[in-house]
């Protein structure tokens, strides 16, 4: 395997962190600091090596550490689970949430404005 192949990887790891997640940055590096909590600690560790092995393949010095069987493992990892993210799933699920959310504030204020006027004995 090259360290172009090795850099595609890395593109792709860092376009579907945009597509999915809508990270932004110049590189993988940048949308892993942004994003860290979005994903599960094993994969964090992936992507973090598959950004330091980035780093790596551009020094040709250190192109000899680089571990091709890692480095495609974690890839497989990364793009297995980015590519099972449905984003239109996800958005709805915010959205629910915030309906729900703004629905029982509702609520709440209605019981208590009625509570209250019970109390006071309006009802």
């Amino acid at each position: 395997m090259s360290m172009v192949a090795v850099h595609q990887m890395v593109e792709r790891v860092s376009q579907l962190l945009e597509e999915k997640h809508g990270l932004g940055g110049r590189d993988l590096a940048a949308k892993l600091r942004r994003g860290r909590r979005l994903l599960p600690r094993k994969l964090r560790t992936a992507a973090d090596r598959l950004a330091a092995v980035d780093e790596k393949a551009k020094n040709p010095k250190l192109r000899g550490q680089i571990d091709m069987g890692q480095v495609a493992e974690d890839y497989d990892a990364c793009v297995r689970h980015l590519s099972a993210i449905d984003t239109v799933a996800r958005r709805r699920g915010t959205l629910m949430g915030m309906v729900e959310s703004v629905g029982i504030g509702i609520l709440v204020l209605g019981l208590g404005v009625t509570g209250l006027a019970w109390w006071l004995g309006y009802l």
